[in-house]
């Protein structure tokens, strides 16, 4: 069977979700995120359904499958209205590089609990002054005995309240080289110098964005995911999932909005025929679908070569289904807001709010210039400007 074909267990699994997320919508994760709160029923529902964790390994608790379910997942409750922002960090990024790469305690410590849902992990990789470029990473990693301790700074990590402990992104003293190479720890939400403080976003979601402070963090020798020397290959293969996510999020999104404006662009009358008769508002709402099922097509190929062990290729194809996505979702939020008119602006309807949400495709986890630069230059084979 094509890799870009969904299989009979697929389709199941797209249609249970889009069920839950009806019982939930948008006015669910609308009402949470006024109230200051976090999508804990919906979390917890998905959770006890085998949601959360479908890609985890099977002797830990997860489903057994890849990021191709997890993608399905979070796109259908998008496209309900509610998706789980931190189902891109906590078992997509977080429970990936583990189960690839932790020793045998740090999987049976964190793997059972992210794929139930019990616990969460953050993943702190973007710094102030780095921004996409990983390489200018600043937070540092010494050894102190057998202790290691960290010291720097990162910006707009999500849900660093809620969760039990962030994946955090150093770098570390190459002892033969002597150049700084990254390292992945894990570092437990109430470790003695680990400060945060909340960024005051205009995007109003449940999930906030914070800065983080590591003043001296002292952790143990365990606290060091895998092999210190694997550290970039270990990266990648978190960076792959959340790109692939990011994807699955923004096509939801777009999906939600569509669905919305198609449905009252049937219903909407000024003159004889409901507005959806005349093409100037049928076909933008056409080209809006098209896009967003492309998009979804290149995101199911880079989940397939990324489920079947080919980093190098899915890095491409996980870069292009981010970009492909975060276009298309912003165009179908666009087009759907001027389809309602003034009602596109008001909270009755819900869609004025995607505006700034569907910025966020476009600019993370990497911004539409990278992705470009990435594919000019690995792609391509063109010259590096940089």
């Amino acid at each position: 069977m094509s890799s870009t074909l969904e299989s009979a267990e697929r389709k199941a699994l797209r249609t249970a979700v889009a069920a839950l997320g009806q019982r939930y919508g948008r006015e669910y994760l609308a009402r949470v995120a006024r109230e200051g709160g976090h999508p804990d029923e919906l979390w917890a529902d998905a959770a006890k359904l085998g949601y959360l964790g479908v890609n985890l390994p099977e002797e830990y608790g997860g489903g057994g499958g890849g990021i191709a379910e997890l993608s399905i997942v979070l796109e259908e409750l998008g496209a309900a209205g509610c998706p789980l922002l931190m189902m891109v960090v906590s078992p997509a990024i977080c429970g990936t590089v583990i189960a690839r790469f932790g020793t045998d305690e740090q999987k049976r410590t964190w793997l059972p609990g992210l794929a139930d849902g019990s616990r969460t992990m953050a993943f702190g990789i973007t710094e102030p002054d780095a921004g996409s470029n990983s390489h200018r990473i600043t937070t540092t990693a010494r050894r102190d005995g057998d202790d290691w301790i960290l010291t720097g700074r990162k910006v707009f990590i999500s849900g660093v309240d809620i969760a039990d402990a962030t994946l955090i992104v150093g770098r570390a003293e190459d002892a033969r080289t002597g150049r700084l190479k990254p390292c992945l720890f894990i570092v437990p939400r109430d470790t003695p110098g680990f400060g945060r403080s909340v960024i005051d976003m205009e995007l109003q979601a449940a999930e906030k964005q914070f800065e983080l402070t590591l003043d001296e963090v002292r952790l143990p020798s365990s606290a060091l995911v895998g092999d210190e020397d694997a550290g970039l290959l270990q990266l990648f293969a978190g960076l792959n999932p959340e790109r692939i996510m990011t994807a699955a999020f923004a096509i939801g999104m777009g999906r939600y909005a569509l669905a919305r404006a198609v449905e009252y662009a049937k219903t909407r009358q000024v003159w004889k025929e409901p507005i959806g008769a005349h093409q100037a508002v049928a076909h933008p709402l056409a080209q809006a679908h098209i896009e967003l099922e492309l998009a979804r097509l290149m995101t199911q190929k880079a989940a397939a070569l990324y489920d079947a062990g080919d980093d190098m290729g899915a890095g491409e194809a996980a870069n292009m289904a981010k970009y492909a996505a975060g276009e298309a979702c912003v165009r179908a939020v666009d087009q759907s807001v001027h389809t309602l008119g003034g009602n596109g602006l008001t909270r009755e309807y819900g869609l004025g709010s995607l505006i700034t949400a569907s910025r966020v495709a476009r600019i993370a986890p990497v911004s539409r210039e990278m992705i470009l630069n990435f594919v000019s230059h690995q792609t391509l084979g063109l010259p590096k400007s940089y």
